[in-house]
């Protein structure tokens, strides 16, 4: 199976980082950056754009790439390579009666800096990069739940 490529978005506002849960029925505690797969003939701020309304119903500008994570689940033979964007808010608010139409991501929020140490949270060095101006990576780790 070939390698999947996503873009997620590290947007911040009023001094807040957008993360979403994507497990249905609160059924895994488990936040990360919106975004999601890149499709055939579609660029990655194409993709991002697209995915962030999706999930979020928000408007956003895409900026420039500030972290690559990559993960795997090797006994189902996946693996995707993540490329993490700054963003900024165009237009919208989280609408707590919004619903994504692929129904994937079940909540969204936004989180202060000194919040982030008591959730869980993929990928790790997104608490960092959030809320700074520096570039990261983050090498090969398993898929958690």
């Amino acid at each position: 199976m070939p390698i999947r490529i996503a873009a997620r978005a590290v947007l911040i506002h009023d001094d807040r980082l957008l993360l979403v849960n994507a497990f249905p029925g609160a059924r895994s505690d488990l936040w990360c950056a919106p975004g999601g797969g890149a499709n055939i003939h579609e660029s990655l701020p194409q993709s991002l754009e697209r995915e962030v309304h999706e999930e979020t119903g928000l408007r956003i500008a895409i900026g420039a790439p500030c972290l690559i994570n990559e993960f795997h689940a090797a006994q189902r033979d996946f693996h995707q390579v993540e490329i993490f964007f700054r963003c900024t808010l165009v237009s919208g608010a989280l609408d707590a009666g919004w619903r994504d139409p692929e129904g994937i991501v079940t909540r969204r929020r936004w989180f202060a800096a000194d919040e982030l140490p008591d959730i869980r949270l993929k990928p790790d060095s997104l608490r960092t990069i959030a809320f700074s101006d520096g570039i990261g990576y983050d090498p090969l780790e398993e898929i958690v739940g």
